[in-house]
Formats: structure tokens, C-alpha cells, sequence
């Protein structure tokens, strides 16, 4: 299997380190970024997350050389004008593919598939592991939706079709991001002009609406909102849900088993915070401990990381289109 890298930030750098701690049959045969080389291999072997990268790096001509392995690096802006022929999937973590067209031009360069890093609305399809993967079909442009879509929505699919879901409502409690000023400065939500390491800051979240494409059977059953902390990494669902049954074990077990059943979901009785989860390649880990049961309502609460766990869902979401 041969994937090439659109886009090298904080997904595209944690891909690569996924792929080359775990996934020695992925051949990784490119990467494209416009920003410097240097610089790349620079934020590749340093990172303020996950701490120093336990290899070498260095900046070769023409080439990203990790340990001994030497990455094709180009610099194109089209990706038209990249040669994308004999790969499998072109991984596109760019964050700013939002059309058909846009993604396209992956295709067009020779690529078998493009998977996107994020909401596409123009994408053949969104596709959510432990939710609908089922509906992938011969899609050649998927989008991988979002962290948090991704952390809520196989909690969500287990639930409906053990439960029944009635209505609910989910508060994503998020690390800052890069969309995000580190000091006020204007952006188009005017709580996200403030400076993002210093409050928290109410907001909006894609979640809602995508959990209405990937889940059409609940759609406008579950609303959503997020709150930007200040905390650099790993972020939280909480979930207020009413069920149409109660499992006929007490709700945690079921949770549990719930978790022990999902490729995605992971689980602990521990008393955790967000640093504990830090690295987790789940896409949601169940906080047992926070589970408050009040009738048909139930308080589900889960950690995410959200860089971490949805590279995790990238590579698994690239090994299923490759696969076909």
C-alpha cells in the first residue's frame, strides 16, 4: 500500500509518526507542503505534544530523511501538478479541500483515492469508523469528518442500536486550535478573537451536522456546542442522552461492553484527566467514573485525543479504501 501525504501540520506530522512506529507495509512515497523544508523537518523532530521524535531527521535535498528512510518532499500548490501515480490513497491534511473539484485534481495527478482530514460537504462520501463505514462503497473521495464527530459518533451508533437513542445533547470541551489567535485578533466568531490560551471560549462545533449525515436514522435528534480550553491536547464529550430502553445490565457494564465491542471505542474506571489520554489511539475513551444515570437520561463522558486518536482513524479509513 503506497499513500502520499497533501498537507504537513499537526495531522499530517502525526500521521507520519504513526506510520512509521506501526505501519512497516504502508510505503510512505510523498509529502507536499509549501512551507520550507527545513522548517518541516525542524517541527517534524520537535513537537510541543508528543516531545522530541525518537529518530533522526534532517532535511535532505529534495527529500524528508527520517532514520534511513528518505521521503520524496515536493513543494506544489496544484495538486495536479504533483505525480500521484501508483498511490494508493493521497492523504489530505490540509484543512482547506472543501469542494469535489478541489480533491479531484488528487485523482487527475494518478491517485487511486483522496481522503480528507476533515468536514467536506462535496466529498462522495463521510465516513465514520464504528458508524458507518458500512456505506463507503466505491467512494473515491471521502471525507474523514472530524475529531470530535469521530469521538461522538460510534458512542452514538452503539447506543441507538442497543438502546435507542430519544434525543441528546453533546458539549465538546476542546483544546485550542490553530483557527484560534494566541492574543485577541479579529476573527469571524467573535469569541474566537480572544486570545485562546487565556479563557474559555464558547463556540460552535461541526459535530452536529455531520452526525446527521453519518447517522441519518437520529438525524436532528442530537444538538451540539463546544468550549475551547486552554489546554494544548486531548479533548472531552460530554453527552446527555435519553434512551428509549435501559440496558438490562447497570449502564457502566454496558458501557464497558460497549467499548470491549468497538474497534474504536476504548474505556476506563480510572480517575483521569486529559493529560492521561494523551497518545491514545482510540477515537473515544469512555470515563466510567463520570457516568450518571437518572432514569431513561444518561451523562456519558469520554476523553479524545485529538490529533492522535483521528491519525489513528486516518490510516484505519485509508487501509479500508485501499483494501477494495
Amino acid at each position: 500500500m503506497r499513500v502520499a501525504l497533501n498537507g504537513f501540520g499537526r495531522i499530517g506530522r502525526t500521521i507520519l509518526r504513526q506510520l512509521l512506529a506501526s505501519h512497516p507495509d504502508i510505503e510512505i512515497a510523498l509529502i507536499n507542503d509549501i512551507a520550507p523544508l527545513d522548517t518541516c523537518a525542524y517541527l517534524f523532530r520537535y513537537d510541543s505534544v508528543f516531545g522530541p521524535f525518537a529518530g533522526t531527521v534532517r532535511a535532505e535535498t529534495g527529500a524528508l530523511a527520517v532514520n534511513d528512510l528518505f521521503i520524496p518532499f515536493s513543494q506544489k500548490r496544484d495538486l495536479a501538478e504533483l505525480d500521484l501515480s501508483g498511490i494508493d490513497v493521497l492523504m489530505d491534511c490540509t484543512g482547506i479541500i472543501n469542494t469535489r473539484a478541489h480533491a479531484a485534481r488528487g485523482l487527475t495527478a494518478g491517485a487511486k483515492n483522496v481522503l480528507i482530514s476533515g468536514p467536506c460537504d462535496e466529498a462522495e462520501q463521510t465516513i465514520v469508523l464504528g458508524a458507518n463505514e458500512d456505506q463507503l462503497g466505491d467512494a473515491r473521495i471521502v471525507s474523514n469528518a472530524s475529531c470530535t464527530t469521530n469521538a461522538l459518533a460510534p458512542l452514538l451508533r452503539a447506543l441507538h442500536d442497543s438502546c435507542g437513542v430519544v434525543q441528546g445533547h453533546m458539549t465538546t470541551i476542546h483544546c485550542y486550535t490553530g483557527s484560534q489567535p494566541m492574543v485577541d485578533a479579529p476573527r469571524g466568531d467573535l469569541a474566537r478573537s480572544r486570545a485562546g490560551a487565556v479563557s474559555m471560549v464558547p463556540t460552535t462545533t461541526s459535530a452536529t451536522r455531520l452526525i446527521d449525515r453519518v447517522l441519518p436514522d437520529i438525524a436532528g435528534r442530537v444538538t451540539g456546542a463546544a468550549v475551547r480550553v486552554p489546554v494544548i491536547s486531548v479533548s472531552a464529550v460530554d453527552l446527555v442522552v435519553t434512551l428509549e430502553t435501559l440496558p438490562d445490565q447497570p449502564l457502566r457494564d454496558h458501557l464497558h461492553h460497549l467499548a470491549q465491542s468497538s474497534s474504536v471505542l476504548g474505556v476506563t474506571e480510572d480517575a483521569t484527566v486529559s493529560t492521561d489520554l494523551r497518545a491514545r489511539p482510540e477515537s473515544l475513551v469512555i470515563a466510567l467514573p463520570e457516568t450518571i444515570q437518572n432514569g431513561m437520561q444518561a451523562r456519558i463522558f469520554g476523553w479524545y485525543d485529538n490529533e492522535w486518536g483521528f491519525s489513528a482513524r486516518m490510516i484505519d479509513m485509508a487501509r479500508l479504501m485501499a483494501a477494495r
